[in-house]
């Protein structure tokens, strides 16, 4: 063992021995430092914080620890407390993905094929290197810089939306993209985009990044109901996604950022501009080069004809059908062959009816119309929602919801015959007030003593109040509801008289078939069959037998009563040589023309207006909608032999057939005393089927 000299400075170590153990003290402990060494200065005290200071710093810690463990559960149970859990990797690629669906109508024939279309799954290594740089150039060019969330974009894009004093920059993340594509809605609220960027951690979590931009790539929107890069590139080009050019990876690059504005069958100059800000962020990358850019911003790709929608005049009928195929079979069912109820040769009339009548009607300032027949179980044989579908995909038929007019007294009056008023009994058609509300008859006057049926027929609004006092909102609204409304009130108020509630074209249709039926209801529907890909059926919709909903003596009742609008009545121009019964309409300031009828074969309703609401020039429902009406049911009624309604019994001799009363123009001459003798002068004047009165300051109850 070799000893180690001693210091020859200090000099071999001089001991301080403990007095009590005998045992030397190492240094700094009770051993004295060497000699020729300077002593070490004392250590100054620790200075300890005041009591009252220690304690401060430690409740604040504490309520911020409080704070930060109940912002926390907060946070969880106000905005991710509905978040789905993450399915496994595998099966990403499919999750929530809706149905494709093939659609044929009643004949077997093909009509189209709807629902999102869906192309190969496509990884990286099949691309070509410029589609994914292209979607990042567009997207995120930071995608793989960044976490989950780029807060610097967001910044970035908070700044640029700042100076602008409007959203002009996004500043969510692709893997955020991701999120709300397959998890969330896409409401701009402040708890969607909390929730999109936990998800958008979880799926980085899950997921590699080369992973997480694949499976982006397979799933974003792209327009046209077509999702992922490969279907896109499949509808727009007639390729696989493998085989697109520069321009054409710029293009589609372009699309997901507003898909369906940007969608290339509508036009795509916005789109090919966007291209080509795509193509500079890739050359700013080094993606490519200055001259591949040029070139590529000098080339326009030429669309494949499978870039058109085809569904033509049938699309309204379509996207109703897609709706009711995906409620019935799942959103997460495989994808579907579905067998409509549409008759093509009557949809593809009623289109053209609705369009040609509308166009004429210019003049009258009409811009919009719609149709829906129903044959006699119920099935919807034809359904246009507009005049043109490429200039807009809104089904008036079924989504719209506007006032019906006078086109809803048949309700009322079935309710009073529920009371025991018959067709034959007299009403007083004269001055009315309830409240501050003073309905009054469109063209002036009263004709005094009327009979139920005669006003129906002439659409006299004050016979249509009164009866609606007689029964009560309770009544009406018991009523209303088995003949198949859902969002009238359960006691609506006296206005409804006068069709002040606002209906569906589809509803009031419905409606209507009641009194075709002998007050039997059937719920109509547009889906017969539907089969999967393997021919497994799915759904087969067979006829049941129809609901009672009214009392078929009183059905018999209402049939003659509304057989009298069309004979003799404000619907004389509906009649076409069937045996027809119905009801015209129009609401306040003739914004609203409606015209709904039926023969045993078919009940149809049409509605002509405009979208914002303005009035039209005085179109009524028994001009232009009855016009309609009859031209469609002309071409519904071709070959079929003239029945009448089986289901009606023979009036007895001693009963009055609704024709027009001959003491009508007796109390004719009547009207001009009740206008006299009126609390009120007459301030408008109304024609049986002119606008509804509208109720001055709050609707009054019964």
């Amino acid at each position: 063992m070799i000893r180690r000299p001693p210091d020859p400075i200090s000099g071999p170590d001089v001991a301080v021995r403990d007095p009590d153990t005998g045992v030397a003290a190492p240094f700094g402990r009770g051993r004295k430092p060497p000699p020729g060494r300077p002593k070490p200065p004392p250590k100054p005290p620790r200075r300890r914080l005041p009591a009252w200071l220690s304690t401060t710093i430690a409740t604040v810690l504490m309520v911020l620890a409080v704070g930060a463990l109940g912002g926390a559960v907060w946070l969880q149970k106000a905005y991710l407390a509905e978040l789905p859990p993450l399915p496994r990797r595998e099966v990403l690629y499919a999750y929530n993905r809706a149905p494709a669906i093939k659609f044929y109508d009643r004949t077997g024939q093909l009509i189209a094929e709807r629902g999102p279309r869906y192309g190969d799954q496509v990884r990286l290594a099949q691309l070509p290197g410029y589609l994914p740089q292209a979607m990042l150039a567009a997207e995120d060019r930071r995608f793989y810089r960044h976490g989950a969330v780029d807060l610097w974009a967001i910044g970035r894009a908070f700044v640029a939306n700042h100076k602008a004093g409007r959203v002009v920059e996004g500043g969510s993340t692709l893997s955020q993209q991701l999120a709300k594509t397959l998890f969330l809605t896409p409401d701009q609220t402040f708890r969607r985009k909390i929730q999109e960027a936990v998800l958008a951690v979880r799926i980085e979590r899950l997921l590699s990044k080369d992973e997480v931009l694949e499976l982006y790539l397979n799933r974003i929107y792209f327009g046209a109901n077509t999702y992922g890069v490969d279907a896109a590139a499949r509808t727009y080009f007639g390729k696989p996604a493998s085989q697109v050019t520069l321009p054409e990876a710029a293009l589609l690059a372009a699309l997901p950022k507003a898909p369906t504005r940007l969608a290339l069958h509508h036009g795509m100059d916005e789109a090919l501009q966007r291209s080509h800000l795509v193509l500079r962020r890739m050359e700013a990358e080094g993606w490519i080069t200055a001259e591949q850019a040029r070139a590529a911003m000098a080339v326009t790709p030429k669309l494949a004809p499978t870039a058109q929608p085809n569904d033509g005049d049938f699309g309204w009928a379509l996207d109703f059908a897609t709706s009711e195929a995906i409620r019935m079979a799942g959103p997460n069912s495989p994808d579907l062959m579905v067998r409509l109820s549409i008759d093509p040769r009557l949809q593809r009339s009623a289109a053209a009816i609705v369009r040609g009548s509308v166009a004429r009607s210019r003049g009258l300032r009409v811009s919009q119309g719609a149709l829906v027949s129903l044959s006699a179980d119920g099935a919807i044989r034809a359904m246009v929602g507009g005049t043109n579908y490429y200039d807009s995909v809104f089904n008036r038929a079924a989504q719209a919801r506007r006032q019906p007019g006078s086109s809803f007294k048949p309700f009322i009056y079935a309710a009073a015959l529920e009371r025991g008023v018959r067709p034959t009994d007299v009403r007083m058609d004269a001055p009315i007030r309830i409240g501050r509300w003073a309905p009054e008859n469109y063209g002036g006057g009263y004709r005094g003593a009327v009979m139920v049926q005669t006003a129906l027929a002439r659409s006299i609004n004050t016979v249509a109040v009164r009866l609606a006092q007689e029964s009560g909102g309770k009544a009406i609204g018991a009523l209303v509801r088995r003949f198949g409304f859902t969002t009238l009130p359960d006691e609506p108020s006296l206005s409804v008289a006068l069709g002040a509630y606002e209906v569906s074209v589809l509803e009031m249709t419905s409606a209507f078939q009641v009194f075709q039926q002998g007050g039997s209801r059937v719920q109509p529907y547009i889906i017969e069959e539907i089969r999967n890909v393997g021919g497994e059926r799915v759904l087969l919709h067979l006829t049941s037998a129809p609901a009672p909903a009214y009392d078929p003596a009183r059905a018999g009742m209402m049939l003659r009563m509304l057989q009298g609008v069309t004979a003799y009545g404000t619907g004389v121009r509906a009649n076409f040589g069937w045996p027809i019964a119905g009801k015209t309409g129009t609401s306040q300031n003739w914004r609203d023309a409606w015209f709904v009828g039926f023969t045993p074969e078919f009940v149809t309703g049409v509605w002509v207006g405009n979208d914002d609401g303005r009035p039209m020039r005085k179109v009524t429902g028994g001009e232009l909608p009855a016009q309609i009406w009859r031209a469609f049911m002309i071409e519904a009624h071709k070959g079929m032999p003239v029945r009448d309604f089986d289901w009606l019994l023979p009036l007895p001799q001693a009963t009055p057939v609704a024709q027009p009363d001959h003491r009508d123009g007796f109390y004719d001459d009547l009207s001009a005393e009740f206008s006299r003798t009126a609390d009120e002068p007459v301030r408008n004047r109304y024609d049986e089927d002119g606008p509804a009165p509208e109720a001055d300051g709050r609707d009054p109850p019964f």
